[in-house]
Formats: structure tokens, C-alpha cells, sequence
């Protein structure tokens, strides 16, 4: 934690989990793919983690790029890889399940809610969320099943982050005594001050990432040392 603030970081491989985790960072959001929005991890890289650094490991659970609405085979292919980070002990599975007119699909989110918790993990709804048209009602149906925390740009166009904002402030003040609201999507570090200051929920979601020769997206570790350093100063 930086000045009050919980600070989770957007990893994509393995060996920028390790750098990051040198740093003032509360929790990892881990994924592959971060060029594809972040696709699920593979086992090992969990694995590998775990038995390395003690910072909270979330992973992302998606088994492609593209919507959030999944048939059957990918539903269990999702439901499967949960259950095996959960075995690996990850402390949180990020998902997002919505159906084709944009809403929560409810009987497979509260199966996955269900599950991470028998776990004593967190349940996170990924930025689905900000696809959907009533976010009053989709954060009155994830506080039904029991969701933890909603990642959202609190439905700005990325990158511009700050036009959600004063939504994600909103939604905290209505629901955040139930549920946590964790900015992100756009988090760079000449807004990220006021991303949590006019979100004012406690906590930022950030990448601090570039991308490297060969087309993939990595931390970029100054802009890491920036954001926490303007973190810490303002």
C-alpha cells in the first residue's frame, strides 16, 4: 500500500511477476496475453509464483479474446481452470460471464462465485462489467451472488479512464459498503493521482506495461518507479 492507496498491478508472465512483486504492490492480477486484453495464465506460471513471492496472486480466468459470452465447451473449459488455480492457491479468480444481450449471466456467475469461495478466495468481476448498460442493477445482481470486487473503467473508453470516474465514485458511494470497486483501464501515470482521487474507492488497477520487439506487452519497470512514485507524492 502507497499513501493509503491498495496498488494491484496487471502482470502478463512470469518473470515480471517477480520484478513487480519488489515493489510496494498489494496484489497481481496475473494473465498471459496481455496484447489480447489478458487471457488466462498457464498452471506452471501460478505454480511457479506461489512458491516464490507472498504478494496475493488473482488470475484471470478467459479462455479467448472478444466477448464475454461463451458457449458451453468454453464455460467448462473456464469452470475447469478456475478449480486448478484454486488447487495452486491462487487467492482470487478474475472472470466474466454475460449473456448476448449484455447482461450478467447469472446462473453461470453465481456457480463461479460459489466455487472461488468454497476456496476462501476472491471473487472478482472483470470489465465485462463496464459492457453493460444498467450497472445499478448488475452491481445489486453481483452483490446477490456474492462478487468481492468489480475491475472497471466505470464504462470509459479505454484509455480514457477519467471520463468513468466520477461513475466508479458514484457506485461506491450506493454499493461499496458491499462489494469493492477497483479502477482500471487507462491507469497511466500522468492521471493515475486523479484517477483515485475522483474514483475515491482506496485502491488503483494499473499495467505500467509498453510493448517489446516481437509484439508482446511487458512491464516497463520506470513507469512502474513513476507510479509509485507519484502515488506517494500527491
Amino acid at each position: 500500500m502507497v499513501n493509503n492507496t491498495i496498488i494491484e498491478i496487471c502482470i502478463g508472465n512470469v518473470s515480471d511477476a517477480l520484478t513487480a512483486s519488489r515493489y510496494p504492490i498489494d496484489r497481481i492480477e496475473l494473465n498471459s496475453a496481455l496484447e489480447l486484453g489478458g487471457l488466462t495464465p498457464s498452471l506452471e506460471t501460478l505454480k511457479y509464483l506461489k512458491n516464490r513471492i507472498t504478494v496475493p496472486i488473482c488470475c484471470m480466468d478467459r479462455v479467448r479474446g472478444g466477448d464475454f459470452c461463451y458457449d458451453e465447451n468454453e464455460y467448462e473449459v473456464m469452470f475447469a481452470d478456475a478449480r486448478n488455480m484454486l488447487e495452486a492457491k491462487a487467492d482470487g479468480i478474475v472472470f466474466g460471464f454475460l449473456k448476448e444481450d449484455k447482461t450478467i449471466n447469472y446462473d453461470r456467475s453465481k456457480a463461479m462465485v460459489e466455487l472461488i469461495h468454497s476456496y476462501k478466495a476472491e471473487a472478482v468481476f472483470h470489465k465485462a462489467f463496464d459492457e453493460i448498460e444498467d450497472l445499478d442493477k448488475a452491481c445489486e445482481t453481483l452483490i446477490e451472488i456474492g462478487v468481492d470486487r468489480i475491475l472497471t473503467s466505470g464504462k470509459a473508453v479505454y484509455p480514457d479512464i477519467l471520463k468513468g470516474c466520477e461513475t466508479i465514485n458514484e457506485l461506491n458511494q450506493k454499493y461499496g459498503k458491499k462489494l469493492q470497486f477497483l479502477p482500471g483501464g487507462g491507469v497511466r501515470t500522468d492521471n493515475v493521482c486523479d484517477v483515485i482521487r475522483i474514483a475515491n474507492t482506496g485502491q488503483v488497477h494499473m499495467t505500467s506495461k509498453k510493448q517489446y520487439e516481437g509484439g508482446y506487452f511487458g512491464l516497463d519497470e520506470p513507469q512502474l518507479q513513476t507510479m509509485i512514485k507519484n502515488i506517494a507524492s500527491f
